[in-house]
């Protein structure tokens, strides 16, 4: 059973370990009979794109879990490394709008590493059983790493699925820049974790948010959702022992198995205050 009013499913970012901590949390509320993959829209950063790509696609929720606890030797891992957070930091820092600002990162961005220099399409496809855009409101954030500005690739903008999630997963130092339609762009949680503002309009809002952290007040996940305004939300992030799952690096394939079973476990927790808003 759904409520009334457009509903949305906001996938935020949080590298391998954040993939597979949401998809545990899905497929936990879907065993309880409560099916947010169902959103009349589907907002995805960075991990989320990932999720809500292959959410979106028809894919059954339990095969994608299970995929998680299978071995991770195919995964490319990674690490963003003290010395590399430090160098974007003062991009945020010193004066500006926040697309300067952004730009900036974009510069740090492109001095790290050649725009393609590492197949990381090929990552992606790999883990997108499905590589077209679905025949749903799937929206795919991004940030142009020249400009600076704030991208939504949707089923209409005409760019390749798997360009799209792969620029959302572009994280600036650890990956490059992704080339889509002749521009450049970096993950989507530059801007945001979760880009919950995306679903401005939705008045029924789940936020899956590995990462609840913001850069600033503005982009906060509770700001963003009072600009969307629902009469019903719920915003979900990893509890103590989903935390401990995830280690240091999230970006550590050998963590993504205990990430999903964190995931699952936890759904028993927070069921209840999503089947309230879901059905509201």
């Amino acid at each position: 059973m759904t409520g009334s009013g457009t509903s949305a499913l906001v996938l935020g970012g949080g590298g391998i370990t954040g993939i597979a901590w949401q998809l545990g949390i899905l497929a936990g509320l879907a065993d309880a009979g409560v099916h947010v993959t169902d959103a009349d829209i589907v907002v995805g950063t960075s991990a989320g794109s990932v999720v809500g790509a292959q959410v979106t696609n028809g894919l059954p929720l339990e095969d994608l879990y299970a995929t998680q606890l299978e071995p991770a030797d195919a995964e490319i891992g990674g690490r963003l490394s003290r010395i590399a957070a430090l160098k974007l930091v003062p991009p945020y820092a010193l004066p500006g709008s926040g697309r300067t600002k952004l730009a900036r990162v974009g510069r740090v961005a492109h001095a790290a590493h050649e725009p393609g220099s590492v197949d990381r399409e090929g990552v992606i496809r790999s883990r997108l059983p499905v590589h077209g855009w679905p025949d749903r409101d799937l929206r795919i954030t991004a940030v142009d790493a020249v400009s600076g500005e704030f991208t939504v690739f949707t089923p209409s903008s005409g760019v390749d699925l798997v360009a799209a999630v792969a620029a959302s997963c572009a994280v600036p130092t650890v990956w490059p820049p992704v080339e889509v339609a002749g521009r450049t762009y970096m993950d989507g949680g530059m801007r945001s974790t979760a880009n919950v503002d995306v679903a401005r309009g939705a008045e029924r809002v789940v936020v899956l948010a590995p990462l609840p952290r913001a850069i600033s007040k503005k982009a906060s996940i509770r700001a963003q959702v009072e600009r969307v305004a629902p009469r019903a939300w719920s915003v979900v992030t990893p509890d103590a022992e989903a935390l401990a799952a995830f280690g240091r690096n999230l970006l550590d394939p050998a963590k993504r198995a205990v990430a999903a079973e964190a995931g699952l476990r936890q759904a028993r927790d927070v069921v209840d205050g999503v089947r309230g808003v879901w059905e509201a």
